[in-house]
């Protein structure tokens, strides 16, 4: 078969034997398939259907957002604490009964309610699925999480097609469809990963504090960077498609196709780029790539302004193509650095850290890309390059203070709890 097969692409993402490792990635595409089918519909019910003003919405979501960044770190403790693969069980089956809820929804307040109960669970399945995935891959989680992040997108774009038909329908009955098909995905996730083995608690050391993350500086300082470098995830969704618009002559067909390219980019090339960034200092160097990708895509957006439809096209897939690949070596030093800093037995505490010191970074994507990027046109879109660079930049010397202070195996296992086993 030929060797850029899409189909041998697509099968290569998921574990050839039976075992954990499959059956995660199979919930992962199940779960991530009825987040596509709500991606861009979700919105459109709140408004069109259950008739909300916009402002109201937007309020809501933010207010919920909000209390996932105090709920965080908590949720990661639990999962270090109870093991988790339970903590993950149970705010799925949490998330399908926000998801139900809102099937429901008649005003403000009970929509502020699902929306609040719907984020702090998939806040808290995002912070509890690092520590998971982490016990079922083993040694292999940077290069594992690779493929869970294709397989991520996978799902997400065969969720955007019965999505957009469910938008051009625009009936009540076409999306509470889809509301009840992403709570049915819930429930099929969580069969899956009843296949899984139990993963108790991993022994912590007999003496140091209890929220040993937080006295972490190189991990602390990670986090910080990451924050500031998180809004890369809204350049496409959120900045291009009003750049597009407002800005250049490209065609408005470019917003769909520029999604389409860094979806069929991350799918093919996420885990033959992303598999070899493991260590500490792979990942520090993945993310110095990342902040130049992102400084010559933003660059070239930019640009695109003033140039003929069939130039500024071009330019507009150019600029997309290059920052996906930043885009991949980012997540993929993110993996080795989010997985590779802390201990085992603190994954989720970590990554509640993590998620709240993340937190910020989203908070503050749209006021950055909307309000100063876009309202300074191009000078805006270099400033934003270069934004994204000057953190990226001090990653390779975070990921070198990380390796240089990590406790080796010996430390960890004399300071085991007598008659702890691995």
């Amino acid at each position: 078969m030929p060797r850029w097969n899409p189909v041998r692409v697509v099968s290569s993402l998921f574990p050839t034997e039976p075992g954990p490792r499959r059956s995660y990635a199979l919930a992962t595409l199940i779960t991530t398939f009825g987040s596509g089918l709500l991606l861009g519909s979700l919105p459109l019910y709140f408004t069109r259907i259950v008739d909300l003003p916009a402002a109201q919405v937007g309020v809501g979501l933010t207010a919920a957002a909000l209390v996932t960044l105090v709920t965080g770190l908590m949720v990661g403790e639990m999962a270090d604490r109870r093991g988790p693969l339970e903590v993950v069980k149970a705010v799925l089956l949490l998330d399908a009964a926000a998801m139900f809820a809102f099937l429901f929804i008649n005003n403000f307040v009970t929509f502020l309610l699902a929306a609040t109960v719907h984020a702090v669970a998939s806040s808290a399945v995002a912070t509890a699925e690092g520590a998971l995935l982490r016990r079922v891959a083993g040694d292999e989680a940077a290069g594992y999480r690779s493929s869970i992040h294709a397989i991520t997108n996978l799902g997400l774009s065969l969720g955007l097609i019965p999505g957009g038909i469910a938008i051009q329908l625009g009936t009540a009955t076409a999306f509470k469809t889809l509301i009840v098909l992403d709570v049915i995905s819930f429930l099929v996730a969580w069969a899956v990963l009843t296949r899984l083995p139990s993963y108790p608690p991993l022994p912590k050391p007999a003496t140091g504090p209890r929220w040993i993350a937080l006295r972490d500086r190189p991990y602390v300082s990670f986090a910080v960077l990451a924050a500031a470098i998180h809004p890369q995830f809204y350049v496409l969704t959120l900045l291009l498609p009003l750049w597009v618009v407002e800005e250049t002559n490209a065609p408005r067909w470019a917003i769909p196709l520029s999604l389409v390219i860094n979806t069929i980019l991350i799918i093919m090339l996420q885990v033959r780029l992303g598999g070899e960034v493991k260590t500490l200092r792979q990942g520090g160097n993945a993310w110095r790539r990342a902040g130049v990708f992102f400084l010559f895509s933003s660059s070239l957006l930019g640009l695109a302004a003033g140039l003929p439809s069939w130039a500024a096209l071009l330019m507009v897939v150019a600029a997309v193509a290059v920052h996906t690949f930043g885009e991949i070596m980012h997540t993929s030093g993110g993996f080795a650095l989010g997985m590779g800093l802390p201990p085992a037995h603190a994954q989720g505490q970590y990554d509640g850290v993590g998620g709240i010191i993340g937190g910020m970074g989203s908070v503050m994507a749209p006021a950055l890309l909307l309000g100063v990027v876009l309202g300074l046109g191009l000078p805006g879109l270099l400033a934003l390059g270069v934004f994204f660079l000057l953190p990226a930049l001090l990653m390779p010397a975070v990921a070198r203070w990380g390796e240089r202070t990590r406790p080796d195996a010996a430390e960890l296992v004399e300071a085991k709890p007598a008659g702890a086993v691995s």
